[in-house]
């Protein structure tokens, strides 16, 4: 009687567990779901013009409602495109030859009622802009597609690159969150509302300048 009761003991116990298991796989199924972000790098073009190399993108991704809102209360926004080159190695991990940042920074003007893009190759912040390209828009959504396509964008020079090695190409885009104000990188964690990011890899192969 003792030896079955603790063999069903046993078997109850390691259904308790199996059941555990499942819940826990199921909820980070679901978590990674609603973490993945509706943002897809649609196209993606390297070409070279003369000695330099340009990529042209169009990222699609709709703003949050949550995002709207904190934009509209004067809250800025950080986007930031990365460029990678790794030159392929078959006995070691692809070794990265360049890359290059794209930082936008999207901001309300309450008093104009306008919408200004700051577009630069570093980290831009309230304080000091620095050197970078300022737009100035009517309307969000205006603005979000200037952000949308990159157009003939410098990332490399031809010298840069070893025609006789295989090299792939690596654009990524996001809103970055580190650059938020502290409150609202605390409020954003795990939350899809801000989560845009999108990334696409390929080949490196120049195509001629149009």
């Amino acid at each position: 009687m003792t030896a079955f009761t603790t063999l069903c003991w046993r078997s109850a116990a390691l259904d308790a567990l199996r059941l555990t298991l499942v819940l826990l796989l199921s909820w980070t199924v679901t978590l990674s779901a609603l973490a993945q972000s509706a943002a897809e790098v649609t196209q993606l073009r390297l070409e070279r013009d003369g000695e330099s190399v340009l990529l042209s993108a169009v990222v699609q991704f709709d703003l949050s409602p949550t995002v709207e809102e904190a934009l509209v209360k004067g809250v800025p926004m950080i986007f930031v495109a990365e460029f990678e080159l790794y030159r392929e190695r078959w006995y070691w991990t692809n070794k990265k030859v360049l890359a290059a940042q794209r930082h936008m920074r999207l901001a309300y003007q309450p008093l104009t009622r306008r919408w200004r893009l700051h577009v630069a190759s570093g980290p831009l912040s309230s304080a000091g802009l620095g050197l970078s390209l300022n737009q100035s828009f009517e309307t969000m959504a205006d603005a979000v597609a200037a952000m949308q396509r990159l157009s003939r964008w410098k990332v490399a020079e031809l010298t840069d690159i070893d025609p006789e090695q295989s090299h792939h190409a690596e654009f990524r885009f996001k809103l970055d969150l580190a650059q938020l104000p502290r409150p609202f990188q605390i409020g954003s964690l795990g939350q899809a509302d801000w989560n845009i990011s999108a990334s696409k890899t390929q080949r490196l192969a120049l195509e001629p300048a149009k």
